[in-house]
């Protein structure tokens, strides 16, 4: 039974005054299926489910074909919750669309429909078949005729017994289109009898039919003939969104044909497609919009050529991209609601209210599917359906409507009891009551009427603002906020200081190493508020507690004075004093310069283009007096230029480097240093890799600078030497077919240059190449384990040491059927599992693994997909109540509602901490409400949040529970800002307590 507008308005003001009875209209937790029953089946009975949610708890009807169905017929039907059960069905009588009815007081919403088809399978009839007699290398083709049926079958041809199946291959194709056999040329040894055989892919029920003889007639050999097309795809097929679209093509001749596939328009084939059955059988899996156009078959011998096509077009069904929401409104508003599909072709909008198709009138419209109502009324509260259809099918997306209608209420939205502001400055006093429809407000100051004029404005949201605020605006306001149905009062207090000034500001300083300053820092501030001071050095935040030895804070109350100790070099830079009340916040700079003594003195500096900055260089003589003005630089390199500056030094310290001298190069010389790392491996299949950090120039000694690499077989005794000429090169690769997968070799790298040859490296060994996998991955499965979030697992590949090293394995995954646009994780070899991050929620992702070594990747394995789960709800559990005693906490809360598109609720986790550690503990519970054994010996942060299969929902706001002084204590979230419940909530805290008590 519907309520009344009265007992609606009623209800809406019990809401707000108690937040305790929570009303909802119905929204469906499982809608029926499609479903396909086997005729014969020992199961007498099938189930179509349909579970909805809301308070009341709703009751249910069906509706088949559009009429009811009478559930007090019990021989046939049964309701258990909301499922049906129907019992003993009757292909004759039950087959058609099934709907669903879930309705409570707040109204009714339809299910989408369900197919129930029933799936049999007939015997063939006796009749015996007819000899089919042909010529040796002529095609033929038997017919198979499947009895009478409902439901998907397969095909398969039996030659003479049972179990010698007709394998297919180039020249023998069954269609699983017609059930026939086709022998493109028959051979001698194709003679005996054929018999098809049908299988229902839902009962797996079988069946034979009779015997077809094929001989071989006696007046000759057939001649070669050009392709014939007997298998063929129709000129235009549909194909839906998603589906796996397969095109047979099959042709007799002889020779026997090769069958060939193209797109009509040129473009190549995506990756995604497949040939099978010998090309018999193209396959586009996940077929989209890109994979529309024409299709050709081309049958091809040495006799000539065939071509067969076929044009496939795309369709859809609707597909939600906006669904309505839950929304609630009050009297006189209007309201404006959206659904949109998308679709080929593009879908059709209709509505529904309470399960009847929506009545329009002057102030309801519907446009492109929005729905429109004006100047609202609480009759109009419902649940609402959109339907968005097309020729393909149809999908229903529900919300419900709460027209509400309140007196205004402050106890959701509190006026703040305080407010500062500076003199001059422009403040807005908020005014936010709940209440339906919007009130009036007007405010007092104290008792007096407040009036809009140059500096004093109403807001159009109910706030008032003062701009240049003077002293005289300090005062208690209060808002009057009026309806229809009531009106209510707040209040604030506004309080005016002055500005906060600094009068004695830091300024820039320079001071000598070792000495102590002042810098400093001195305001005039109003004296309602506190006041901080914080310094800032070159940018950070100055840490009094870790450089104490040399920053210390002095001064009085309204000083912040930085004192520095010893200064040192390090302390030069920019100081910033930063004051800050509640109101505003002022700063001054000041840049401090610190001067000191050089650094230690260094002799003679060389610089070359190889070295980093200039280095220190050993001279003969290695003192130089003062009187000395010449000296030989010793221990250099050979053929490196050189760049040479003198610096003068005495008992005071350095003076500034010379400019630097010209450069000069000294001789060439053998080379004498080898290169170093000699190592190498990795590469492709049949090569090998070595690899060397190059000699760095100021190392080659001269001209002509190269390498000499040798290798050879382990255990071999001649070396293998090569060339390679280019000073910066770091490998050389040996590629021969004789090259055995990772296999040992001894290998070294010598040096030369124009005045001969230098030593080699030490010998090393090292792999040639490996060989790439050649299995894929198998037993590969995917499971989403959240919205985001989708494990894959497999089991690994065979893999002896003696093929290398398996270095892991590469996960790619993609959405839509995009696996041109995949991304991909790869893992450690030992890894049989990988976890998919950062996905879209409630999303089919597809996905294949392939093992890879040094020498690349191997094949994919089969693809799998898993759907991510819907998101967590977006709703935070409100309304979290609180009684603690001093040894335990007692907690409440609202249950927390999943729309549609979100994940359902399976239980809530308690969040809780002291406020002195970040280590949170967790409890988990499928209540709302815990009861927490915590000594309450100081203050408890804690946070509630809804836990799905998607994962956790938004947090609760956080509540704080103060260290127990008396012998117990409550309160809510709504009173968060004052640790005890003020006396507006007592009634809600005592109704918890007592009823968890």
């Amino acid at each position: 039974m519907m309520l009344s507008w009265k007992q609606l308005i009623l209800l809406s003001f019990i809401g707000c005054l108690g937040g305790e009875l929570l009303l909802q209209g119905p929204v469906f937790i499982r809608e029926p299926s499609n479903s396909i029953f086997p005729v014969g089946s020992e199961d007498k009975k099938i189930t179509l489910n349909c579970e909805a949610r809301g308070n009341p708890s709703p009751h249910y009807r069906w509706q088949l074909n559009g009429s009811d169905i009478n559930l007090n017929m019990e021989y046939r039907y049964k309701l258990n919750g909301g499922n049906l059960v129907v019992i003993n069905p009757n292909r004759n009588w039950d087959t058609g669309s099934y709907q669903c009815f879930a309705t409570n007081s707040l109204g009714t919403i339809v299910s989408r429909e369900a197919k129930l088809q029933f799936a049999y399978l007939e015997n063939f009839k006796t009749k015996m078949r007819s000899t089919v007699s042909v010529r040796e290398g002529q095609g033929v083709v038997l017919l198979c005729g499947p009895p009478p049926h409902s439901g998907e079958l397969s095909y398969a041809w039996i030659f003479n017994e049972y179990p010698s199946f007709v394998e297919e291959d180039s020249r023998r194709f069954v269609s699983q289109e017609t059930g026939h056999l086709y022998i493109a040329k028959v051979e001698p040894s194709d003679v005996g009898n054929y018999t098809c055989v049908v299988t229902s892919t839902v009962t797996n029920a079988r069946v034979l039919g009779s015997p077809t003889p094929l001989v071989l007639r006696s007046d000759g050999v057939m001649g070669e003939y050009e392709p014939k097309i007997e298998v063929q795809f129709p000129e235009t097929l549909p194909a839906a969104k998603g589906a796996t679209v397969k095109l047979e093509c099959f042709a007799l001749g002889n020779p026997v044909p090769q069958i060939n596939w193209r797109r009509s328009d040129g473009l190549p084939f995506s990756s995604k497609i497949k040939l099978r059955k010998f090309n018999g059988v193209l396959e586009i899996p996940n077929f989209q919009q890109e994979d529309t156009g024409s299709y050709e078959c081309i049958a091809e011998n040495s006799r000539g050529r065939n071509v067969a096509r076929g044009r496939l077009t795309y369709y859809a069904k609707p597909h939600w991209v906006q669904l309505i929401k839950d929304v609630e409104i009050a009297v006189e508003d209007s309201l404006f609601w959206e659904c949109r599909a998308s679709g080929k072709p593009k879908p059709s909008y209709r509505w529904l209210k309470n399960g009847e198709a929506l009545v329009l009138e002057e102030r309801i419209q519907i446009e492109n599917g929005a729905l429109t109502i004006s100047n609202l009324n609480v009759t109009d509260s419902g649940m609402f359906q959109c339907i968005a259809e097309n020729k393909h099918g149809l999908v229903y997306s529900s919300a419900e409507l709460k027209v509400v209608a309140s007196a205004p209420d402050f106890s959701k939205t509190p006026m703040k009891k305080l407010i500062q502001v500076q003199v001059g400055s422009m403040v807005s006093l908020d005014c936010k009551p709940r209440a339906s429809p919007k009130p009036l407000c007007s405010w007092k100051k104290g008792d007096m009427i407040i009036q809009e004029n140059e500096r004093i404005s109403f807001l159009k949201d109910g706030g008032l603002k003062i701009a240049n605020v003077t002293k005289a605006d300090v005062g208690t306001y209060t808002c009057t906020a009026e309806n229809q149905f009531g009106k209510a009062n707040g209040t604030t207090h506004l309080v005016v200081t002055e500005p906060t000034r600094i009068t004695l500001a830091p300024s820039n300083m320079d001071v000598s190493v070792g000495e102590s300053v002042i810098l400093p820092c001195q305001v005039q501030h109003d004296p309602l508020l506190d006041i901080m001071f914080t310094w800032y050095f070159n940018g950070a935040l100055t840490d009094f507690k870790k450089d104490g030895s040399h920053f210390e804070k002095v001064g009085g109350s309204s000083s912040g004075d930085l004192m520095i100790r010893n200064i040192q070099l390090k302390h030069s830079g920019k100081y910033v004093c930063m004051v800050q009340t509640g109101v505003d916040s002022v700063s001054s700079a000041a840049d401090l310069i610190v001067r000191g003594s050089p650094g230690p003195p260094e002799n003679v500096k060389a610089r070359t283009p190889f070295s980093v900055g200039w280095q220190t260089a050993t001279t003969v003589p290695e003192v130089i007096d003062g009187k000395t003005h010449t000296a030989t630089v010793v221990e250099l390199n050979p053929w490196v230029e050189y760049e040479f500056r003198v610096v003068a030094s005495n008992k005071i310290g350095g003076g500034e480097p010379s400019l630097p001298s010209e450069k000069v190069r000294t001789e060439e010389a053998v080379p004498e240093v080898p290169p170093s790392e000699v190592s190498g491996g990795g590469g492709s299949r049949s090569e090998l890799v070595i690899t060397w950090d190059p000699v760095p120039e100021e190392l080659q000694n001269g001209e002509g600078f190269g390498y000499v690499v040798a290798f050879r077989p382990l255990g071999v005794t001649n070396w293998i030497q090569t060339v390679v000429t280019s000073p910066d090169t770091p490998r050389y690769v040996f590629r021969n077919e004789s090259i055995m997968p990772f296999s040992l070799y001894e290998v070294k790298v010598g040096v030369y240059n124009n005045k001969g040859e230098g030593p080699f490296s030490p010998v090393t060994t090292v792999f040639s190449a490996e060989e790439e996998p050649t299995i894929a991955p198998s037993q590969v499965s995917a499971n989403s384990l959240s919205s985001s979030e989708i494990e894959v697992s497999w089991n690994t590949i065979p893999w002896k040491l003696s093929n290398g090293h398996l270095l892991g394995y590469e996960v790619r995954y993609w959405n839509n059927g995009e696996e041109e646009s995949s991304s991909k994780v790869k893992v450690a070899g030992n890894e049989t599992s990988a976890r998919l991050r950062g996905l879209k929620s409630n999303l089919a992702y597809y996905t294949a693994v392939r093992a890879y070594n040094s020498a690349g990747a191997g094949p994919f394995s089969t693809t799998v997909n898993a759907t991510t789960k819907k998101t967590p709800p977006s709703q935070p559990p409100g309304n979290v109540v609180w009684n603690a005693t001093d040894t335990k906490v007692l907690l409440n809360w609202e249950q927390v509602k999943a729309t549609e598109n979100e994940s359902e609720v399976t239980g809530y986790k308690v969040f809780y901490r002291t406020s002195s550690q970040n280590n949170v503990q967790v409890l988990n519970t499928n209540k709302t409400s815990a009861e927490l054994l915590l000594p309450i010996k100081e203050d408890y942060i804690i946070e509630v949040k809804a836990t799905t299969d998607g994962g956790d929902g938004a947090s609760s706001e956080q509540i704080r529970i103060p260290r127990i002084t008396n012998m117990d204590a409550r309160g809510s979230t709504s009173a968060i800002s004052n640790v005890h419940a003020v006396s507006s909530y007592i009634p809600v805290v005592f109704f918890i307590v007592n009823a968890l008590w």
